[in-house]
């Protein structure tokens, strides 16, 4: 059986497809995001960049977007209205600009598709999650997704997956102990479903073991193409055994969302674990000074997790305790 599972975490959603009882397809949705995309929106014409090619425009919401080209017969300070390409996207010393375009005319002022919207366009049927009930992400790999994403290393069959992202492109090494013909095959399967899994867009990279033969090559881009949905472009494996592929980033994907923001991603998932902690009365969650300083820096994340326990909540930092090692502890067990 092959369906979504759906939670409207505190602070952000999740959503997991899963087949089998494993996931092979993960979004985190958080609540800070800014303009999802698909968003239409009225803005200002902030500033020209390139003249007729590039310029900043202002949302009413406060928050900036690339637009381009430039549309025509719009100055600075102009009204427009735009529709959001590509969300905002953080960057090691840097933050990308969400990318805008000029709206199709008729358009509306309208919020994008949130997650629950966009998992729901599929087809396939999706379950919603409630906190007290059984933690059906838990059991499908919840845990061990998060690790992945945020390490960058999955194994497979035959081998071992590393996942680098850099500016330019989201790599993936394979490595492993077969022969190269058959660790080629086995990593491009391996990498393709990393790809799914995480949501990895934009530009991606695989670094495949040397294989002699355009045969070979072939059958290691075909197993890709066997995984990999469209649409999506790629180049031939070369002799050297590397492979790029090209895919829309609309958002984020799974491991640029835990590493950019490691502090916010912890403070999250032990929001998530305070919600499934049995026991009564008031709840402690203990965790690194940073983590519990972005709790208590949205009163409503903590007011929401008062809510759902019927509890009160504690904050207590502890500078011995790794951003990931965070516990939460009853009152009454």
């Amino acid at each position: 059986m092959r369906e979504w599972l759906y939670e409207a975490g505190i602070g952000e959603a999740r959503a997991a497809l899963v087949e089998d009882g494993i996931i092979i397809m993960a979004e985190i949705e958080p609540d800070d995001d800014g303009a999802r995309a698909g968003t239409i929106a009225e803005a200002r014409l902030d500033r020209i960049v390139v003249p007729g090619r590039r310029a900043i425009v202002r949302l009413d919401s406060g928050e900036e977007a690339l637009i381009e080209p430039v549309p025509k017969g719009v100055s600075e300070g102009g009204r427009l209205l735009v529709e959001i390409h590509r969300v905002a996207l953080a960057e090691t010393g840097r933050t990308k600009l969400a990318l805008a375009r000029l709206a199709p005319e008729g358009a509306a002022p309208a919020a994008g598709p949130d997650l629950l919207a966009r998992i729901g366009v599929g087809g396939d049927p999706v379950r919603r999650l409630q906190g007290h009930q059984a933690d059906a992400l838990e059991a499908a790999g919840w845990s061990e997704l998060i690790e992945e994403a945020g390490s960058g290393e999955a194994a497979f069959d035959g081998g071992a997956l590393h996942l680098s992202l850099t500016p330019a492109m989201s790599l993936i090494d394979v490595d492993g102990w077969l022969d190269p013909a058959a660790l080629a095959l086995a990593g491009a399967a391996a990498a393709a479903r990393m790809i799914v899994r995480h949501g990895l867009g934009g530009s991606i990279g695989i670094d495949l073991p040397t294989v002699e033969g355009k045969a070979l090559r072939q059958a290691a881009a075909e197993a890709i193409d066997a995984i990999l949905p469209q649409p999506f472009e790629r180049t031939a494996v070369n002799g050297f055994g590397f492979l790029q592929i090209v895919r829309r980033r609309a958002r984020p994907s799974l491991p640029e969302r835990l590493r950019r923001d490691p502090v916010g991603a912890a403070a999250r998932a032990l929001l998530r674990r305070a919600e499934r902690t049995p026991g009564a009365g008031t709840r402690t969650l203990t965790a690194a000074p940073a983590v519990i300083d972005r709790i208590a820096g949205r009163p409503a994340w903590v007011a929401e997790l008062e809510r759902r326990l019927g509890a009160p909540i504690v904050l207590r930092g502890d500078a011995g305790l790794a951003i990931s090692a965070g516990h939460v502890d009853a009152q009454t067990p």
